[in-house]
């Protein structure tokens, strides 16, 4: 999944559920993505880092989070 799609995901993931915060978005977004994706997600998080501060799940999420922190930009 690129980031473009993931931040579609995320997005639509958001305007279902607005009550939610970042971080139980972000992993809304990896339950329903599925177990592929979560190991993706993970990789990815492992690439960018050179280790997993977690488990699986956790680490997908993280990086679920960093790439919608990122699109997101900085703010003043």
């Amino acid at each position: 999944m690129t980031d473009d799609q993931l931040v579609v995901e995320f997005a639509l993931a958001r305007l279902d559920n607005p009550d939610l915060d970042i971080e139980e978005v972000a992993a809304l977004v990896v339950r329903r993505a599925g177990p592929d994706a979560m190991l993706e997600f993970a990789s990815n998080a492992l690439a960018s880092r050179d280790e997993l501060r977690g488990p699986v799940f956790a680490s997908a999420v993280e990086h679920v989070m960093r790439v919608m922190l990122t699109v997101r930009g900085e703010r003043d």
